[in-house]
């Protein structure tokens, strides 16, 4: 899959392939804090919104996976960005994440930012943990049943850190 893999910013013609991404994950309920019942309109204008860098992986023909990067705070805490990242469903276990990761650490370094945070990584989201902490990501916090996950209730919500090399 990787030989014929772009990654590549986000353009407008993607929408439709972000919200076929987006739309399961978010109906699903289980990962992000956003309503299930979300529309596409609402759907796009948040994964794309202002100040947001989104990037979409494809292999030509669909998207595969999506990501944006936009700093966490404002003011004295600029130098610190956020990313979301989605990987479509037949695309799971194949790099993408890893991939998209790897992308984004390197425009966050670009972009100037010298660390990078996820403010609400649901802990039962063990991939995506597992994922992060191999990229030297430390858990800085934990909420304690700070998530109300469909199938399992009240779970932890963990904030998740990383200096970025060159700082």
């Amino acid at each position: 899959m990787s030989e014929m893999v772009e990654l590549r910013a986000y353009a407008p013609e993607d929408a439709e392939g972000l919200w076929q991404m987006l739309e399961p994950v978010f109906r699903a309920g289980d990962t992000y804090a956003i309503d299930a019942d979300i529309s596409r309109e609402a759907a796009i204008a948040y994964w794309t919104g202002p100040e947001r860098r989104v990037f979409v992986v494809s292999d030509g023909a669909r998207l595969l996976g999506t990501y944006y990067i936009v700093r966490n705070q404002k003011g004295g805490g600029s130098h610190v960005c956020n990313c979301g990242y989605v990987t479509a469903a037949e695309a799971r276990g194949k790099g993408i994440a890893r991939r998209m990761l790897a992308h984004s650490l390197k425009i966050a370094l670009q972009l100037g930012f010298r660390a990078m945070q996820f403010n609400f990584v649901v802990s039962t989201n063990r991939r995506a943990v597992e994922t992060w902490q191999r990229a030297g990501f430390d858990i800085v916090g934990r909420l304690p049943g700070a998530f109300h996950h469909p199938a399992e209730g009240d779970v932890d919500a963990l904030v998740m850190y990383k200096t970025l090399a060159g700082n």
